[in-house]
């Protein structure tokens, strides 16, 4: 993974069992996620499924990583690229290794690799941003954005409260606030059109 590089971060459960059981897998996986990655990406977007997960996600530059505890004393790009997948491989391990303890079973919870598609132009990161918040709508297990709990969406329909997203950065790819949330309703509809045929 390319430090400075934004990307489009997902994976699904290895085989028909889901990563998130109940409501604490959901909030362990994001203290998880903070615990590891908070410093070393900026999140723009997220949502968490019963057996998949999506983020939005730019890998901080060189600059911006080699201050942090880790990333001290490493040697040139290819030394903070490698910390940022460990970084990674981190939060799945962790998260699995109690997730086996907790449910009593073994092997690998997440597909082998984590899917990472490079963002390329303002188009593409404006349609993951609204892929990704619209997932729940999509998979039909909600109407609205705001009716699913586990996504990002609820920071930026809340902008008064506090978030670690990058959210002041992510609306400028929407010019402004009220433009997101039209190019979301905009989006919505089309889904559930699609959700009726």
């Amino acid at each position: 993974m390319e430090t400075g590089q934004t990307y489009h971060i997902y994976n699904h459960a290895n085989g028909n069992e889901n990563i998130f059981r109940e409501e604490e897998n959901y909030r362990f996986f994001l203290q998880q996620y903070k615990k590891h990655l908070a410093d070393v990406v900026d999140t723009y977007a997220y949502c968490l499924m019963p057996n998949h997960f999506h983020f939005l996600i730019r890998i901080k530059a060189s600059e911006e990583l080699k201050d942090l505890p880790g990333f001290q004393n490493l040697e040139g790009l290819d030394s903070h690229q490698k910390r940022v997948s460990k970084n990674f491989s981190n939060l799945f391990n962790s998260y699995t290794k109690a997730f086996n303890k907790k449910y009593n079973r073994k092997g690998s919870l997440f597909m082998k690799n984590f899917n990472r598609k490079p963002i390329e132009s303002i188009e593409q990161w404006q349609e993951t941003f609204l892929y990704i918040h619209l997932n729940p709508i999509k998979h039909r297990f909600s109407k609205k954005m705001e009716d699913w709990k586990w996504s990002s969406w609820h920071a930026y329909n809340n902008m008064e409260s506090k978030s670690l997203l990058a959210r002041s950065e992510a609306i400028t790819y929407f010019d402004d606030l009220n433009n997101l949330l039209y190019c979301s309703e905009e989006k919505r509809h089309i889904i559930m059109n699609m959700n009726l045929e």
